[in-house]
């Protein structure tokens, strides 16, 4: 691919916005037929044919379309798509395959379980997800995590955490973040600041007003506080929060100051860092460009070219192979740009 297909202007972007309503590298396919993919999908499955068909048709559909693809496929041929991926399918590529195939809230209940399971909690999928999900994908998340394991997730957040990530991931968990009505209140914002500067006794900052504010308040209205704490300061917010925090709850707040300035260069960040070096981060790897695919991975991908100088598709084509590699590229195409 060319520089050009890979970094889109502006006015590139902003028509595939007005043409689409999304920044997703997936839209939903114009001419679905979703008794012609299903006959497709079984006869592959059943004569042991090219996986890649299978990987053509999944990665070709958006989300609402898969789920019509699953529901027609338990109807007609009387069983369960993703029990037969499972079985047609291994490693990486079926875990790709079967996170697809999820709705999102279903998919993001999983890795959340699965970032709780065992020993050891994975703090940094636990924050990634409940940082970048907006309020009524929290309350769906919520829904259906205690529809799969009859639990809420609130508790299993309490048993697996300590406080004040605890605090912090409970109260991003609620998604309470405003709604932004454009309005900017400068009152506000000069509040908000000068609490994130106050320190109280023995030179410490307030965990709790932290979480509300960084929890609650709009993005945007979060870009202006943290533009004027380092006016008033003359210290980035990033600065403050390694010098009054620590361990996870610390992590927790760098985190979630990364997607409120900038959410694509926070998944671009969360992408390299998954293949540099020896071996590739594949959890986060397919996480990311499932749970993006429709939501905001053009963006990512020109973050990603803009910070590291080489494009995502071409570190995807560096870092694996064979037919995983090409469903991975599939979903962070974007057809001529």
């Amino acid at each position: 691919m060319t520089l050009t297909q890979e970094i889109l202007s502006s006015l590139h972007l902003a028509d595939k916005v007005s043409a689409w309503g999304t920044l997703g590298t997936i839209k939903p396919l114009k001419n679905f037929e979703p008794e012609a993919d299903v006959e497709k999908i079984s006869e592959t499955l059943v004569n042991k044919g090219n996986v890649q068909t299978i990987i053509d048709i999944v990665t070709g559909l958006n989300n609402d379309q898969r789920q019509e693809v699953v529901r027609l496929y338990k109807a007609d041929v009387q069983k369960d798509l993703v029990e037969d991926i499972k079985k047609a399918f291994s490693g990486d590529l079926e875990k790709l395959m079967v996170g697809l195939l999820k709705t999102p809230a279903a998919f993001d209940v999983q890795e959340l379980k699965s970032a709780m399971k065992g020993l050891g909690t994975d703090e940094e999928t636990l924050t990634e997800i409940l940082s970048t999900r907006s309020g009524d994908q929290l309350r769906e998340i919520q829904t259906c995590y205690r529809q799969e394991y009859k639990v809420d997730l609130e508790k299993d957040i309490t048993s697996d955490t300590k406080e004040p990530y605890t605090a912090l991931l409970l109260a991003l968990a609620k998604g309470k973040r405003e709604k932004d009505s454009g309005i900017i209140d400068y009152d506000l914002i000069a509040q908000d600041s000068k609490i994130l500067s106050d320190l109280g006794p023995k030179n410490t900052a307030n965990s709790a007003q932290w979480i509300t504010i960084l929890t609650e308040r709009t993005h945007g209205h979060l870009r202006r506080v943290f533009d004027l704490f380092k006016t008033s300061t003359s210290v980035d917010i990033e600065e403050r929060v390694k010098k009054s925090f620590k361990g996870d709850f610390q992590k927790g707040l760098l985190t979630l100051v990364a997607v409120i300035k900038d959410t694509p260069l926070y998944f671009a960040d969360r992408l390299y860092n998954t293949m540099k070096g020896l071996g590739t981060n594949d959890g986060t790897l397919i996480r990311i460009l499932v749970s993006r695919s429709e939501v905001d991975l053009l963006s990512i991908r020109v973050a990603y070219r803009r910070k590291y100088g080489k494009s995502l598709y071409s570190s995807i084509q560096s870092d694996t192979k064979g037919s995983y590699r090409s469903a991975l590229q599939l979903l962070c195409r974007a057809e001529d740009i």
